[in-house]
C-alpha cells in the first residue's frame, strides 16, 4: 500500500523530536521505505530533518540522501562533518556517491574523499567525478559483474559470487578480455546449462549494446528505451569496460528532460521549482515575457497600419483575437509533435513527407474552421464578402502557422539549439505578427483596399 503523510503523523514526529525520544522515532521510521522518509524530511524544517538524520542508521540514511530534493540535501549535508558524510557515502553505490560529492564545495569535497574508508570505493568515485553529469560517464556506476573470456564456467561462477556481494542488482554479466575490453555478455541460462569446464569464450554472446563515456545522457536514454534495456555497459575511448548505466538513472534523466522541455515550452529559460525564491523565478520567466512584449508591439503597429480598413469593416477587428488564438494553437500543436519526435527518435531530420502531412492536416483543419467561421459571420453580420475574406485569411494563416511550427524546431535542432523553445511563446507571438499581416493583406485584396 502506498504511504501517505498525514498531518497527524507529522505532528507525532515533531513532538517526538521535541521530546528527544530517539528510540520511539527510530521505531516509527525504520520500517518505512527510504523514499517515504525522504518525503517526510521535505515536510519538516531543516533542524528537525537533520536531527532525525543523525539518529537513524547509516544504511538507512545513505539510501535517503539520493531521494532528497537537491536544496534539502544541501542543507542537511551542511550540518554534517566530512567524516559523517563519508560514512554515508561508504554505503552508497559509486554513481550516487559521486553525484552527492559533486554538489559539495571543492574544499569539503576533498575532506570527504579523504575520510572515505574504502580506498577502492574512493578511487571509483574520484574517477566518476571526471565526467560531465550530462554524459554516460557521469551517469554510470562502477558496480557490475564481469568475467574474463579465458575463464571456464567454474571459475566464472566463483568470481561472480565474489563480485555480486558488492552489486545491488545483477542486470547483466559482461565478458571482457585480458585488457578489460568489452567482448560481449553472458546468459545466465547458458552458464547454468553448460559444463563447468567449458571456456566462457565458447558460450558468451558477442552481440552487446553499449555506449561510450562521452555519449550524451539523452542518447543513452533513447538507446535503452529503444532496446528495452535495464542496464547498458559503458566503455572508454579504447573500448575498455568502465561501468554501467542502470534504468533508475535513466528514469531520472527522462524526468529532468521532460521538466526542462515543459518549462522551456512555457517560456521559462532556466530550471526553477515552486520552492525557489522570487528573484530566481523572475530571472527565469521575465526574458521571454519581454521578448513576447516586443513582438506583440510589432503586431500593434501592423494593426495601426490597417486602421482605415478596420474602420471601414469593423468586423475584421472583432475576429483578430480568434485568428491569433487559432494560429497560435495550430503552431504550438505542430511544434510540439516535432519536438516530441526529435526527443524520442521517431523524427531525426527535416522530412518533406512529414511536412506535407502536417500541411495537409492544417489545410483540412483550416477549411473546417473557416467554413464554420464563414457561416457564423454571414448569419450574424450578413456581409458575405467580408466573411469570405476572413475565412480565406484563416486558412492561409493556419497553413503558415503549421509551416512555422514544423520548420522552426527542425532548424533549431539542426543548429544544436534545444527545439523545445519553439513550442511556447516564440511560436505564438511570431504567429501573431505574421498572422495579422497576412490577415489584412488578404482582406485588402478581396475587399478592394
Amino acid at each position: 500500500m502506498q504511504f501517505n503523510i498525514s498531518k497527524e503523523f507529522l505532528t507525532q514526529i515533531e513532538e517526538l523530536i521535541h521530546q528527544k525520544n530517539d528510540q520511539e522515532l527510530a521505531v516509527l521510521l525504520n520500517d518505512l521505505h527510504h523514499a517515504d522518509i525522504a518525503e517526510i524530511f521535505e515536510e519538516l524544517n531543516i533542524a528537525e530533518a537533520t536531527y532525525i538524520f543523525k539518529i537513524l542508521d547509516s544504511e538507512i540514511t545513505a539510501e535517503i540522501l539520493p531521494e532528497l530534493e537537491e536544496d534539502v540535501r544541501e542543507k542537511i549535508l551542511h550540518g554534517l562533518s566530512a567524516k559523517e558524510i563519508a560514512e554515508e557515502l561508504d554505503e552508497l553505490d559509486t554513481d550516487d556517491a559521486a553525484d552527492i560529492i559533486a554538489e559539495l564545495s571543492q574544499s569539503k569535497k576533498e575532506e570527504v574523499i579523504n575520510e572515505l574508508e574504502d580506498v577502492e570505493h574512493a578511487k571509483d568515485i574520484v574517477d566518476l567525478l571526471r565526467y560531465s553529469e550530462t554524459t554516460a560517464g557521469g551517469l554510470m556506476g562502477k558496480e557490475m559483474v564481469k568475467v574474463n573470456e579465458n575463464w571456464n564456467v567454474l571459475t566464472c561462477v566463483k568470481e561472480m559470487r565474489s563480485q555480486a556481494e558488492h552489486v545491488t542488482r545483477v542486470h547483466s554479466i559482461y565478458v571482457v578480455d585480458d585488457e578489460n575490453r568489452l567482448k560481449g555478455r553472458l546468459s545466465l541460462k547458458d552458464l547454468l546449462t553448460t559444463s563447468t569446464k567449458t571456456p566462457i569464450s565458447e558460450v558468451y554472446i558477442k552481440k552487446v549494446d553499449y555506449v561510450k563515456v562521452d555519449t550524451p545522457n539523452t542518447e543513452v536514454a533513447r538507446i535503452m528505451q529503444k532496446y528495452d534495456l535495464e542496464a547498458i555497459p559503458v566503455v572508454d575511448e579504447m573500448g575498455r569496460l568502465v561501468g554501467r548505466v542502470t534504468i533508475d538513472d535513466i528514469v531520472d534523466v527522462i524526468k529532468e528532460e521532460a521538466d526542462k522541455d515543459y518549462q522551456m515550452a512555457a517560456g521559462i529559460t532556466q530550471d526553477v521549482e515552486a520552492g525557489d525564491s522570487v528573484f530566481e523565478m523572475i530571472k527565469a520567466r521575465l526574458p521571454w515575457l519581454l521578448i513576447g512584449m516586443a513582438i506583440e508591439l510589432v503586431a500593434s503597429l501592423v494593426l495601426k497600419e490597417n486602421e482605415t480598413t478596420a474602420q471601414t469593416y469593423s468586423t475584421l477587428i472583432i475576429f483578430v483575437p480568434l485568428l491569433s488564438a487559432t494560429a497560435g494553437n495550430i503552431g504550438v500543436q505542430a511544434s510540439a509533435i516535432v519536438v516530441q519526435g526529435l526527443a524520442n527518435g521517431s523524427l531525426k531530420e527535416f522530412s518533406n513527407t512529414y511536412l506535407k502531412k502536417e500541411l495537409a492536416v492544417a489545410l483540412l483543419s483550416g477549411t473546417i474552421i473557416s467554413s464554420f467561421l464563414f457561416l457564423y459571420h454571414s448569419l450574424m453580420y450578413g456581409q458575405e464578402l467580408v466573411g469570405l475574406a476572413i475565412s480565406i485569411s484563416m486558412v492561409v494563416v493556419i497553413l503558415f502557422a503549421a509551416l512555422l511550427g514544423t520548420v522552426v524546431p527542425l532548424v533549431l535542432y539542426k543548429n544544436k539549439v534545444d527545439p523545445a523553445i519553439a513550442t511556447g511563446p516564440f511560436i505564438t507571438t511570431t504567429n501573431d505578427v505574421f498572422g495579422i499581416m497576412i490577415y489584412f493583406w488578404i482582406a485588402r485584396m478581396i475587399l478592394g483596399f
